[in-house]
């Protein structure tokens, strides 16, 4: 006997299918949904923000996020949840009836069962639930009849007109028994699980559902009881707890402002920086390297030992023209990190050419004590000298190591500057006359600058200690959607500063590199969601609000941005993602007017 393969009983292939289904149906079982806050990054990040050590997770802007099309191997979801208020699962195990009359709708549509089911609900680690089904045979019977029904339609069987009444003996003949076993058991799941689904309507995480019985264990029920008992584990939401209550309404915080962000202190420099770059470079051939020059170095250093054991090199200081600045660091030496997986690395990876040319007046922005080792160095010579990695050095691996470094003078250059005056007006900034007017409008775009660090400095650090007074049990599936949406946005940052080619990006997105990332940067991106609990969390507590107007306004400035930016973007998924930045920036002024706010300047 042939048997005729029909893709309705061909259940392995199509088990995600209806767990997505079931858990399709119960999400239109509601017309409202909850969303976990997806806090990615706006734009690139200004340089004078990038330095201030407050900012702890640049990514976290509630202002003009860019919503990606970046596809990284797992796909990305986005975490509804099933109803807008969540329910506290029991603490021990439970029974429920799922009612045969208990309705899972798409549409208008409403699939009723003949009999109730049997739930059982059980806790499970990591803020999951394990529901334990069991079907009774009136909705075995039923799904029977309905899959028998299905094939009578598509199956042609010979000596019968298509569509019409075969005999039952003569179509599982003609089907074959074990097809019609699967197909039974396959439409069992399909409707059961939604009713089954009910008891964590609200608290469900969207794309979390597994079922963990072996299909051959179902079948082997099915076949000998003509009942069915299968296990489905959730992910729900987590519940958050407040350590102490409502602490977040009294929020007593210091907001470290770094001096370079100063808005006087920054407007100097800048004119500073664009004075010198009216003046020429002259040779030095009489003396040695003094403040105020320019010298074209080569650097490399070694680890040592406070006992002179166990040197070993740096990288990141291995190649010519390399700086030990602690400027811009961020985006490139992730890419270095995750690239050439080097655990040592300097601070600062500017892009490689011959000849690193420091400026001595930023001496106060490499290692302490590097300036003066290399004062007096003249053109051709070579020095050593140690140095130890302060405390307070950015990057955790380096502070307090010891190292030797090796500096050669390749050239030495001093500035030739014309007189600061009215005449240099228009060529310091365009459209001014007097050196007075360069300096306010300078001052006032520094001001600017200072008053966006603050801001972006007082939300980092009201998020930082939002999420050290929450307590929340967290999913894997919502760990890993957070963490690869923080990787994501790294990506992007690399790319627009590197130009990243395909072979770089496609490495950067591999399964390997993005499981490192979730494996390294663990705790942050815990602590990272226990913030967007949190917001959300007081978001619904002060049934805070924004209006249509905002939204439409929010998202014409989003898709503005990308067309400035010249980024794609989908538009749909900017309408998506805008209430959530909004929501996140109504917390934030809301906690910032009730909260005690001091700055100190370092």
């Amino acid at each position: 006997m042939v048997h005729q393969n029909l893709s309705y009983a061909q259940f392995p292939n199509s088990i995600f299918a209806i767990v997505a289904h079931a858990v399709e149906l119960c999400l239109s079982s509601t017309t409202t949904t909850t969303r976990v806050l997806n806090l990615n990054p706006s734009r690139p990040f200004h340089t004078l923000l990038c330095s201030t050590n407050s900012l702890k997770n640049p990514l976290l802007q509630f202002k003009h996020r860019p919503f990606t099309s970046l596809k990284l191997p797992s796909h990305s979801r986005q975490f509804h949840l099933l109803q807008p208020q969540p329910l506290a699962f029991p603490p021990i195990p439970s029974r429920f009836t799922a009612s045969a009359s208990s309705s899972v709708a798409t549409g208008n549509e409403k699939d009723q069962l003949p009999a109730d089911i049997e739930v059982k609900e059980t806790p499970e680690p990591n803020c999951s639930v394990r529901l334990s089904v069991e079907v009774p045979p009136a909705v075995c019977d039923d799904c029977y009849k309905k899959v028998l029904n299905e094939f009578m339609k598509q199956a042609k069987v010979p000596g019968f007109c298509p569509g019409k009444n075969v005999p039952e003996s003569i179509l599982i003949s003609y089907v074959g028994k074990k097809h019609v076993q699967k197909a039974t058991v396959e439409s069992i799941l399909k409707r059961t699980l939604p009713h089954a689904m009910s008891s964590v309507t609200g608290r469900a995480l969207k794309d979390s559902v597994r079922i963990v019985t072996k299909f051959s264990e179902m079948e082997q029920t099915y076949s000998s009881l003509n009942s069915l008992r299968y296990d489905v584990i959730v992910d729900v939401a987590p519940q958050v707890k407040w350590i102490p209550e409502n602490g977040y309404k009294n929020l007593k915080i210091v907001v470290e402002i770094d001096s370079d962000i100063d808005a006087s202190r920054a407007s100097e420099q800048e004119l500073r920086r664009r004075h010198k770059s009216l003046g020429s470079m002259r040779i030095v051939t009489d003396r040695g390297l003094q403040i105020g020059d320019v010298a074209v170095l080569d650097i490399s250093a070694t680890t040592m030992g406070q006992d002179e054991s166990n040197v070993q090199k740096i990288p990141s200081a291995e190649t010519k023209g390399l700086p030990v600045s602690t400027e811009n660091y961020t985006s490139v030496s992730f890419y270095f990190s995750f690239v050439m997986h080097h655990e040592h690395f300097l601070p600062q990876l500017y892009v490689l050419r011959a000849g690193f040319h420091f400026d001595t007046e930023d001496g106060d922005k490499v290692i302490s004590g590097f300036l003066d080792s290399i004062i007096g160095i003249q053109r051709g010579e070579t020095k050593s000298f140690e140095l130890v990695f302060p405390e307070s050095w950015k990057q955790e691996n380096l502070r307090g190591v010891h190292a030797q470094f090796t500096v050669e003078c390749k050239e030495l250059f001093y500035r030739d500057l014309p007189e600061l005056d009215d005449s240099l007006a228009d060529r310091l900034l365009t459209g001014c006359t007097t050196l007075k007017q360069v300096k306010e409008s300078l001052f006032q775009r520094c001001l600017e600058v200072e008053q966006t660090a603050r801001e972006q400095a007082t939300d980092n650090v009201i998020l930082d200690q939002l999420q050290k007074m929450v307590e929340a049990d967290i999913p894997q599936s919502l760990f890993e959607e957070q963490g690869r949406q923080l990787y994501g946005a790294k990506l992007l940052q690399i790319q627009a500063s590197m130009k990243l080619n395909e072979q770089q990006l496609a490495s950067l997105s591999s399964p390997k590199a993005v499981n490192e990332y979730l494996e390294n940067q663990k705790d942050n991106i815990l602590n990272v969601i226990k913030q967007n609990l949190a917001v959300g969390d007081i978001y619904k507590r002060e049934n805070l609000q924004f209006s249509t107007d905002e939204l439409v306004k929010e998202v014409e400035n989003s898709i503005a941005e990308f067309k400035r930016e010249k980024q794609e973007y989908e538009e749909e998924r900017v309408r998506e993602q805008v209430p959530e930045i909004l929501e996140g920036a109504k917390v934030l002024e809301w906690l910032k007017e009730h909260a005690e706010i001091h700055y100190i300047t370092r």
